[in-house]
C-alpha cells in the first residue's frame, strides 16, 4: 500500500485518567475534565493556549450549564475569546467526529492550529423529573397569589417525585426501543457468541490493560490528575485479578437468559482526551515530532437494533474508498463496548455471507488478528467516556504504532443509533 497524502497531522495528545461513573473522578465536570487534557496536551505540542485557533470538542450527555462545552472548556483553558469553538454529537463517536471536523477547519483554511477532543461526565448527567411534576412545579411557579400556589403544591404526589436516571434514557436507542446492552444481546444470539467467549475476551482486554500500565506505555498518554480527595496516575478500571471464574459469577443485567453481563460490557465512564492537530505540512513549524497523521476516514449507517456491527460497515466503506485491506494495517483499535459486540464484529468481517447480504461484497473484508487487535486493552477495561473515546482510542492506536516502530493503523468504533466510524492513520511520512 503506497503512502497517502496526509488529511491533517496530529502534534501531540493527552487524557485524563479515566475513572468509573460516581468514582473517582465524579466531583469533576466534563469541563474541568476537558480543561485538564487541553492544558497537558498544548503543553505537550509546547503551545500556549493564546496560539490556538480553533477548538473543537465532542460531548453526548451535553450539561445543562455548558451547552457549548468546546467554547466553556476553550476558554476555561485560557484560549482566546477571539478563537471561535463549538461541540459536536455523534454519540459514541463524538471524539473522532471532533478530529474530523478540526480536520474541516485546517482545510478550509479556517485555522492554523486546532485543539479537539472530547469529554464526558457519566456521573454528573443529571436525572429527569417526571412530567406530572414539572407541571405541577411549573403551576406553582406561575401562580398569582399564594393561595393559587399552595393548591398547586397541593396536587403533588409522591409518584411525582419518582426521577428517571438521564443516562438510561441516553443508553436507549429511541428508534428501536432498545438500550445499548439489548442490541449487544442480539448480536450474540446472530452470530453465536457465548458466555464463555465474550468472558475470556473480557479477561483479555484486563490482561492487556494491566500490561500496558505495567510497562507505562498508558502513564505515557495520561496527564496525572488531582481531585480533592487524591492524585490520580493510572486509569481505575483494569484488574489484574480478573478471571474467568469470577466472571462467570456474574448475572446478566439485560436479560435474565442473556449472556452480556457488568463483566462482559464497558463500564460508564468519566474522562476527556484533547489533541492539538496542524496541516500535515505545518507540523514541520513544531518543536515536536507528530504523533501521526490521519490520511483517511469514514462514517457509516446501520440497523439501530445491530448498532454494534457500525465497525464493519465503516470499514468497508473506508476500505472501498481507499482500495486497501485489513492487512495494509499494522494494528487495529475497535472500541470494546461490549465484549459481544467486538467478537459479532470479528465474524461479520470474516464472513462471506455477511459480505454479500449485508455489505454488496462478493467476498468477506477479511480476518482481525488477535495479535493486532487492542494491544493495550479495551473499553471493557479502561473505560468509555462516550463523548472522548473516538479521539482515546486514534491516540492510543498512534502511540501503539511508535511503540512497536510500526506504521499504518485502524481505529474504529461504533455509534449508539445504528453508525459506523473507521478512520486510518500513520506514523511518519516519508
Amino acid at each position: 500500500m503506497s503512502s497517502p497524502t496526509p488529511l491533517f497531522a496530529i502534534i501531540a495528545a493527552a487524557r485524563t485518567p479515566q475513572a468509573k461513573a460516581f468514582g473517582a473522578l465524579g466531583d469533576l465536570s466534563a469541563v474541568e475534565l476537558g480543561r485538564h487534557a487541553a492544558l497537558a496536551a498544548l503543553q505537550r505540542a509546547g503551545l500556549a493556549p493564546d496560539q490556538v485557533d480553533e477548538v473543537v470538542f465532542g460531548n453526548v450527555a451535553g450539561p445543562a450549564d455548558s451547552a457549548n462545552l468546546a467554547r466553556v472548556i476553550s476558554l476555561a483553558a485560557g484560549v482566546p475569546e477571539s478563537s471561535i469553538a463549538h461541540t459536536v454529537n455523534r454519540n459514541c463517536g463524538s471524539g473522532m467526529e471532533a478530529l474530523i471536523a478540526g480536520g474541516h477547519a485546517l482545510r478550509d483554511g479556517r485555522a492554523q492550529t486546532v485543539l479537539v477532543g472530547g469529554s464526558e461526565s457519566m456521573s454528573n448527567i443529571p436525572w429527569l423529573a417526571s412530567d406530572s411534576l414539572r407541571h405541577k412545579l411549573m403551576e406553582a411557579a406561575r401562580a398569582k397569589s399564594w393561595t393559587q400556589r399552595w393548591k398547586a403544591y397541593l396536587r403533588l404526589r409522591p409518584s411525582d417525585a419518582k426521577l428517571v436516571p438521564g443516562v438510561q434514557l441516553g443508553l436507549t436507542d429511541p428508534h428501536c426501543g432498545l438500550n445499548m446492552g439489548q442490541t449487544a444481546e442480539l448480536l450474540a444470539r446472530d452470530f453465536g457468541i457465548s458466555r464463555q467467549e465474550q468472558d475470556a475476551y473480557a479477561v483479555r482486554s484486563h490482561a492487556r490493560a494491566c500490561a500496558a500500565a505495567e510497562r507505562c506505555f498508558l502513564s505515557g498518554e495520561i496527564a496525572p490528575l488531582t481531585t480533592t480527595t487524591q492524585e490520580l496516575k493510572r486509569d481505575v478500571g483494569p484488574r489484574a485479578e480478573q478471571s474467568l471464574e469470577q466472571l462467570a459469577r456474574l448475572k446478566p443485567i439485560f436479560d435474565a437468559q442473556g449472556t452480556v453481563t457488568a463483566g462482559n460490557s464497558c463500564p460508564l465512564t468519566d474522562g476527556a482526551t484533547a489533541m492539538v492537530l496542524s496541516s500535515a505540512a505545518g507540523a514541520q513549524d513544531f518543536d515536536v515530532r507528530p504523533l501521526g497523521y490521519v490520511t483517511a476516514y469514514a462514517i457509516a449507517g446501520c440497523d439501530p437494533s445491530r448498532m454494534g456491527l457500525g465497525p464493519v460497515f465503516a470499514i468497508a466503506k473506508l476500505l472501498q474508498q481507499t482500495g486497501w485491506s485489513l492487512r495494509d494495517f499494522d494494528l487495529v483499535e475497535l472500541n470494546e463496548a461490549f465484549a459481544a459486540q467486538v467478537l459479532a464484529c470479528d465474524k461479520a468481517l470474516a464472513s462471506r455471507g455477511f459480505a454479500q447480504q449485508s455489505l454488496g461484497r462478493n467476498q468477506a473484508i477479511g480476518e482481525l488478528d488477535p495479535e493486532k487487535l487492542n494491544v493495550g486493552g479495551g473499553a471493557i477495561a479502561l473505560g468509555h467516556p462516550v463523548g472522548a473515546s473516538g479521539a482515546r482510542i486514534v491516540m492510543t492506536l498512534l502511540r501503539a504504532l511508535r511503540e512497536q516502530g510500526l506504521r499504518r493503523g485502524l481505529a474504529t468504533l461504533c455509534v449508539g443509533g445504528g453508525q459506523g466510524m473507521a478512520m486510518a492513520v500513520e506514523t511518519a511520512q516519508e
